[in-house]
This record gives C-alpha cells, structure tokens and sequence, in this order.
C-alpha cells in the first residue's frame, strides 16, 4: 500500500468523482483511477460502487474511510514534526509551568499536542523559571506578577483575582486590603517569589495602610492551620479551589489587586515560539 494510493482514494469520495479528483490532485483521470484499483487490489476489497452515473462508496469503502483518513492524519502530522525538526526543532517543547492554571493551560497543552510537539514541563520557583529561559533550558515559562522582564519578551495573557485567607472570628465585613491593615501579614520571603511579594506590598501601600508584618508563608496547608489557631493573621492566596478542607479559615475574594499571568519567552526568534503563541491563543 502506498500514501499516494489512499490519497486518491480520499480525492475521490471528497471531490465526488474521479475526473474531480484528478484536478485536485493534477494527475490525468486514469492516473486515479488506477491508484484505486492498486488501493482495491492491495487490500481485497472493492471500495466504490461504479454501476451508476455517480461514484458512490461501497460497504467496504464506508467501513475503511475514517482508517484511511487516520492514516493520512498520521502521514501529515509525522511530516510537520520531521520538518520542525529539520528547522531546528527537536519536537520536544520545554515549558515552565506553574500550579492553578486551569482549563487555560490544559487548552494549550491540547493545542501543542495536537501540532504535534510533546511538552517537557518545568515546575521550579519562578526566579528559577525565568532564570532557565534567559540560559536556553527552557523555551518559554509561565510566571504570574511579571510585566517586564530584561532581555526576555513577556508576553500577558490573561489575568486572576487574589483572595485573602483569614480567621472566620474575625472576618465580619472585611473585603479591601485596607479592611486587613490591623492584621499581621503573612508572606514568604520576598527572594522564593520577588514578583509576587512585590504585587502585594505594593498594592497594600497604595492602600494607605501598613500592616504589621507577620510570620512567614511556610507551606499552604501549614499557614492555613496557624492562620486558624494563632493570634489572627492574614495571607494572600493566588486560588480558593482544590484547597485542602480549612476550618475556621474565611477567604475573601479582592477586585483588586489582579495577578497577571504572562508567557515568558527569549527574546530573540526559537523554532517554537509561533507554535507556543498560538496554543496559548497570543
């Protein structure tokens, strides 16, 4: 069996007809005609009904269409993936990605895979991420709370509310970072996320308040616990969903600030930076 076989036998059920067919394909009718009769023979079956005016599709050929168009499928795709590879792509996409995206980055994983490339993923600390990208082991990382970057393009995306976390006995009302200015402030130390810490602080200033700094952010379900059993305090969190259970802890969700999320990329030209913009629909 060869591709030029199938492809004629799809140019045929596509176009209606052999001498359709033959134009689409720049060959002579015959020529068709007999990559399908090759096709028929190869396979032992008979795969157009030719009684009538119409070329019509037997059993046989109904039942073997969606194969022949997978196999087709498998053809073009494998030689995208072989010209990338040829281009200096290697197939293979390195990203950067970070925990809570969503629907948004599983779609673009879909979208990756589909042109087929194979995502490597990157879930190190975003100084590291982004720190990767600049050298070359990575080709793109996904960071939050970065607008600008020297010597790397920083491409936004999209944005996500905050929440706050805080006891349930002293929630009440409180729904503004300037609600929250009496309370010691939980955050990790600004060297494990600079960018984040930086969007905080400075969101809580332009507030007009000052809260006093409380212990540090250790691990989520850590902060939590002490958040609910300590003296009260408050955290600022990226996402409320998919937390472990948390009593006596109330989130708040704050209209502002708002994280971006932005696609970090080098910035001069890589063999997959059209195809990682696409997926993530830039």
């Amino acid at each position: 069996m060869e591709f030029r076989q199938l492809e004629a036998f799809l140019a045929v059920v596509d176009e209606g007809g052999f001498g359709r067919a033959a134009n689409r394909l720049h060959l002579v009718q015959s020529a068709v005609s007999q990559q399908v009769r090759r096709l028929e023979r190869e396979l032992g079956v008979t795969l157009f009904d030719r009684g009538g005016r119409q070329v019509r599709l037997s059993a046989a050929g109904e039942r073997l269409l969606p194969e022949a168009r997978a196999v087709l499928a498998a053809v073009r795709r494998t030689r995208e993936v072989a010209a990338r590879v040829a281009s200096g792509a290697d197939g293979v996409v390195r990203l950067g990605t970070l925990n809570g995206s969503g629907d948004r980055l599983y779609r673009a994983l879909a979208r990756l895979d589909a042109a087929g490339l194979r995502v490597r993923p990157d879930r190190s600390p975003p100084a590291r991420r982004l720190a990767a990208v600049r050298s070359g082991k990575l080709d793109a990382a996904l960071v939050r709370a970065v607008t600008d970057v020297p010597g790397l393009t920083v491409v936004p995306l999209w944005t996500d509310p905050l929440y706050v976390a805080l006891p349930t006995a002293v929630a009440g009302e409180r729904r503004t970072l300037a609600d929250f200015a009496d309370l010691p402030l939980r955050l990790a130390p600004r060297e494990h996320n600079p960018p984040f810490h930086d969007l905080v602080t400075a969101a809580v200033r332009a507030s007009g308040h000052e809260p006093p700094t409380g212990p540090p952010f250790t691990t989520l379900q850590r902060t939590l616990a002490d958040i609910a059993s300590e003296p009260p305090s408050w955290t600022v969190l990226y996402r409320v969903t998919d937390l472990p259970p948390a009593p006596g802890i109330a989130f708040r969700r704050l209209a502002d600030p708002v994280v971006p999320t932005s696609l970090v990329l080098p910035a001069e030209p890589s063999p997959v930076r059209s195809q990682l913009l696409a997926a993530f629909e830039v």
